[in-house]
C-alpha cells in the first residue's frame, strides 16, 4: 500500500508538470472506488487552474480554483502524467486533461479514491477524512523536542504495542508497516513494547529516526512491494537499504543477530532483539 513517502513522491513527480495549468477534460472512466466518484466532476472541473498540489498524510490535496481534490491510492493505485495521446491502459480509472498532458489514476483494485472539497464548505483541514490525523512528521509541530515532546504526551496511559501506535497516525501521520519496522530500529526500541512505557529519551530517539527513515524512503523513491511505480512508471528503491524489514532470519546489519519477525494485528513486524530490547 502506498504510504507517505510513496504520495510524496507521486507528488514531487506531478507538481512540475500541472501547478498552474488549467483543466481542459475529465473523464470518469469508472469511478466505482473506494467511495463513488463525484459524478459533476467534469463540469465542475473543467476551466478550473490547478492552484497547488500539496499533501496531508496519504492524500493528495489539488487546489482548483474553487475547492480541492482529495487523492488516495488505495491499496494498488498510482497516479502519472502522461501525453493526452497516449492510450488509455486497463484499470485507468479516471483521466483528468490540461492541453496535451493527461493526469491518470491507474487503481486494479479500486481501494483508491477521488473526492471533491468546495472551498464553501470551510477550510480543506476540516474535511471529515483530515480532521483526525496526526501531525505532518516534517512539519514544525515535530522538529526536535516538539516532535519529542509530542511523542510523550500522546503516548501515555497508553497499552497498545509502539508499532500499533505508530501505525495508527494518532500522533504523527505517514509511518507505516515498513517504517515502523525501520523506525523502531532506528531508535532501539521492541516492537511490542507497550506504548506507555516509552521514556522520555526514547521518544527522543523515535521522533528523530521517524523523520530520518521517512526522509531516506523519500530521497530512494519510496518503497515497491509489487504495485507502486512513480510517474516515471519506475519503482521505489528503498527496500534495499531496510535494516529489518523483510529480513528474517538474516543477521542484523550492527550486531549479526538473526532478525526476527512476529505478526502484529495481521502485519509483519521485523526486528532485532539484541538491538531492541524490551
Amino acid at each position: 500500500m502506498p504510504e507517505l513517502p510513496e504520495v510524496e513522491v507521486t507528488r514531487l513527480g506531478i507538481q512540475p508538470y500541472l501547478e498552474g495549468r488549467k483543466v481542459t477534460a475529465v473523464k470518469i472512466i469508472d469511478g466505482r472506488l473506494r467511495w463513488p466518484v463525484p459524478k459533476h466532476l467534469p463540469k465542475t472541473l473543467l476551466g478550473q487552474k490547478l492552484q497547488a498540489i500539496t499533501r496531508r498524510g496519504k492524500y493528495l490535496l489539488l487546489e482548483m480554483d474553487t475547492g480541492y481534490l482529495l487523492v488516495h491510492l488505495g491499496m494498488t493505485g498510482t497516479l502519472r502524467v502522461l501525453p493526452l495521446y497516449e492510450n488509455l491502459k486497463l484499470h485507468d480509472r479516471v483521466t483528468i486533461d490540461f492541453g496535451k498532458l493527461s493526469l491518470r489514476l491507474h487503481d486494479p483494485r479500486k481501494f483508491g479514491a477521488v473526492l471533491w472539497h468546495p472551498k464553501t464548505n470551510g477550510p480543506i483541514e476540516k474535511y471529515p477524512l483530515l480532521q483526525k490525523l496526526g501531525v505532518e512528521p516534517f512539519s514544525e509541530e515535530f522538529i526536535g523536542e516538539v516532535g519529542a515532546q509530542l511523542l510523550f504526551q500522546k503516548s501515555r496511559k497508553r497499552t497498545i504495542a509502539v508499532k500499533q501506535f505508530l501505525l495508527a497516525g494518532e500522533a504523527v501521520v505517514g509511518v507505516g508497516n515498513i517504517y515502523c519496522s525501520e523506525s523502531l530500529f532506528e531508535a532501539g526500541i521492541h516492537p511490542a513494547k507497550a506504548t506507555g512505557k516509552l521514556t522520555r529519551p526514547q521518544c527522543t530517539r523515535l521522533a528523530a529516526a521517524v523523520k530520518l527513515i521517512l526522509k531516506k524512503a523519500i530521497e530512494a523513491g519510496g518503497s515497491s512491494l509489487k504495485d507502486f511505480v512513480n510517474t516515471d512508471g519506475d519503482p521505489g528503491h528503498f527496500m534495499v537499504h531496510t535494516k529489518v524489514y523483510d529480513r528474517k532470519g538474516l543477521p542484523c546489519k550492527v550486531c549479526k543477530t538473526p532478525i526476527k519477525q512476529i505478526v502484529q494485528s495481521q502485519r509483519s513486524t521485523y526486528f532485532c532483539s539484541q538491538c531492541q530490547k524490551r
